[in-house]
Order: structure tokens, then C-alpha cells, then sequence
């Protein structure tokens, strides 16, 4: 890692205050490593194990030194249990002490701003410094999905409404709406009206240059869907940077990329899991989704010509193997990327290939055992 990163890194640590942005511990990874939780349901499972599973995996991050744990929001999707962000984390904090917990992300759109200001500003009075709200703009599902979300039918709210809602959404938090607004006596609570003192800090979200720019002219930290849109993250990481404009938030720009990653005994068992997700994947596309399949059923699926090469160029972004293999993999993108943090997302049909995955990748790294070390 050269000087000038780590240096960006802890300029960005000190602008962030309680963002929780911080810079790496040298002789471990080259950079912070978090988790990103899709609570995956495979079939023979259920959500209620997938939800036990995301608390265990919690539990060994913070153990394991891991810098974050968080949920994204989708719906209408058998094969994800994580629909409702704040409720997951409202438990995950109820079950860990250190580890900060957030949304990876609430899909703004989805939500009135104020719903939103209040569900998180519950989270921080129930975990104070210890929650982050990442928002996006698009939908988490389908466009039928979406409508029936928003109670309407139809779709009231457009993505390009984003900068409105969350400008909203901002006020909503500090409770600063200038006097003459509608809602300059609307009080987010939890929050500022009840002499809380700090709130989640904001990151935005996305797989496209949209919100890269926005985040970079708003100085707030970006995170880029890398794990599902990896041709773009180059494009999105420059544009992020160029847009930059210091804020209260941060002095430089600071980058999270997701990062489809599973490591495993052996390359083949690595392979094999990875495979049910692809092809999980693959029927997503296809407007078949369903619940994760098993490795037997991933191995035996007939794939056409046109579903191999589908699932062949989604495996080539997956970092998998062994664990050395993967902390090569990842140091390797980390640095192609100048990624400040990498949040490693290990999608696999069972939560026991999750949790062995997320172990192995610490052990590769010599994280520590019991969570002491979290410079």
C-alpha cells in the first residue's frame, strides 16, 4: 500500500469523525474488509435460518476484526430475506457490541424520507456510533414489485427524483428545515428534537456514474456495486473522484466497492458453491427466480450455450478459491481499483459456506481471533 493511499485513507478517517472511515491496519489487508449480508434463503432452508445465519456471521465479524456489517434491501425475491434493513439490523445490534451495522442499502425511492429518518434514527439511539444509512435509487426489484411497494399501483416516484428526497431526508436528520417550510415542525424521533447528539451518517449507493457523481459533488462516501456490475466500477471510481468536492463529511473522497467473494477448503468446493449462485442468478434474468439451489442442483443443471457464457462471465467476477487464492484476488483489486474498503458479499446456497468463507478469508489475512485489534 503506498503512502499517498494510506494517507487519503486517514485524511478521510478524520473528516468522516463518526462515519466510521478509517484507515487500514498495516500486515493485514490492504484495506478495511466488511461484509456485505444478502441473507440468502436455499432451497431446503428458510428465511428464519438465513436471518440466524446473517446473526452468526455478525458475531464473527466483529470477532474477526471485519469493519462492517451491512443489509441490502430487496424484494419479492425468494432467494433474499432481506427486505427490511432496519428491522435486520435493529436484531444484528441487539446480538453484537462493536461491529458498526448499516444498510447496503435502503432504496430511497421505496420509502418516504421521513419513515426512513425515523426507522434509523431508532437504530442510532439503540447502537449510537455504530449505524450507517447507504441509500440507492433504484427499485431492489421489478417495476410491478416497486408500485405495489409504494401503495399506488403505479410509479409515483421516478429515480430522477433521488436529489430531492434525499435533500429530505438530510433535513429530516438534523432537523434543520428552514423556517416557512412545511415541514419545519415535523420532527424526525428519535433525533435532534429529543437532544440526540449524532445520527448515521449518509453514503450513497449505485452501479452507475448517477449516483458516483452525485456522491463526489456532495462529498459523501461511495460505495459501487462491483459484486453485480464489475464493467463499470473503473468508469464509476473515476468519476466519483473527479466529481469530489470536500464536504463537513469529508476532505477526500472515499470508496467501498461490493465484492462477490467465497473462499473454501479447496478450489473445487470454492467452485462449486459459487455456482449455485450463479445459476440462481441466471433464473433471476430469466424471470424465474427462486430459492438458492443446492450444489447437486447447480452441478446437474443442463445450461444452454447462451446460460453457459451467462454464467460463465458472472463467475469471472467472483473472487473464489482457496482462501490464499482469494486474499490474492482481492489485494489484486484493490489495487487495480484504489478502493478504500472492499465489502465482500459470499453468496452460496448454505449459510455454513457463508460463515466458513468469511473465517477462511480472516485467517488469510491474520485478522485476529477475538476482535481485540481494530485499528
Amino acid at each position: 500500500m503506498s503512502d499517498t493511499g494510506d494517507e487519503r485513507r486517514q485524511a478521510a478517517g478524520r473528516a468522516g469523525g463518526g462515519s466510521g472511515i478509517r484507515g487500514s491496519a498495516r500486515g493485514r489487508a490492504p484495506v478495511p474488509l466488511s461484509v456485505l449480508d444478502l441473507v440468502t434463503v436455499g432451497a431446503g432452508s428458510t428465511a428464519h435460518a438465513a436471518l440466524r445465519t446473517s446473526v452468526d456471521i455478525a458475531r464473527l465479524a466483529e470477532a474477526r476484526g471485519y469493519h462492517r456489517h451491512w443489509v441490502a434491501e430487496h424484494h419479492s425475491m425468494p432467494g433474499v430475506a432481506s427486505s427490511s434493513p432496519a428491522v435486520i439490523l435493529a436484531h444484528l445490534a441487539a446480538h453484537t457490541s462493536r461491529i458498526r451495522l448499516g444498510s447496503g442499502g435502503v432504496m430511497l425511492p421505496n420509502h418516504a424520507p421521513l419513515a426512513v429518518a425515523e426507522q434509523f434514527g431508532t437504530l442510532e439511539a439503540l447502537a449510537p456510533g455504530r449505524i450507517d444509512l447507504g441509500l440507492g435509487r433504484a427499485p431492489g426489484t421489478d417495476g410491478r414489485t416497486a408500485a405495489a411497494l409504494r401503495g399506488s399501483g403505479r410509479l409515483d416516484e421516478s429515480a430522477e427524483d433521488f436529489p430531492r428526497q434525499l435533500v429530505e431526508l438530510t433535513r429530516f436528520l438534523d432537523d434543520d428545515f428552514p423556517d416557512g417550510h412545511p415541514y419545519s415542525r415535523v420532527h424526525a424521533v428519535p433525533g435532534p428534537v429529543q437532544g440526540s447528539v449524532g445520527r448515521p451518517p449518509l453514503w450513497l449507493l449505485g452501479s452507475s456514474g448517477f449516483s458516483a457523481r452525485l456522491a463526489g459533488e456532495l462529498g459523501l462516501p461511495f460505495a459501487y456495486a462491483h459484486h453485480f456490475s464489475a464493467a463499470g466500477t473503473l468508469p464509476a471510481l473515476d468519476l466519483y473522484r473527479q466529481s469530489f468536492r470536500p464536504s463537513a463529511v469529508l476532505d477526500a473522497p472515499y470508496a467501498v466497492i461490493g465484492v462477490a467473494a467465497l473462499a473454501a477448503d479447496t478450489a473445487g468446493e470454492a467452485r462449486a458453491q459459487v455456482l449455485t449462485g450463479a445459476l440462481s442468478m441466471l433464473r433471476l434474468r430469466s424471470g424465474r427466480p427462486g430459492l438458492v439451489p443446492t450444489p447437486q442442483e447447480a452441478a446437474a443443471y443442463p445450461f444452454s450455450p447462451m446460460e453457459r457464457e451467462f454464467v460463465d462471465g458472472w463467475l469471472a467476477n467472483i473472487v473464489h478459491g482457496t482462501a490464499d487464492e482469494v486474499r490474492a484476488g482481492l489485494d489484486d483489486l484493490a489495487g487495480r481499483t484504489g478502493a478504500d474498503e472492499l465489502m465482500l458479499t459470499a453468496n452460496a446456497h448454505s449459510g455454513t459456506a457463508r460463515l466458513r468463507s468469511y473465517g477462511l478469508v480472516a485467517d488469510a489475512y491474520g485478522m485476529p481471533v477475538d476482535g481485540a485489534d481494530h485499528s
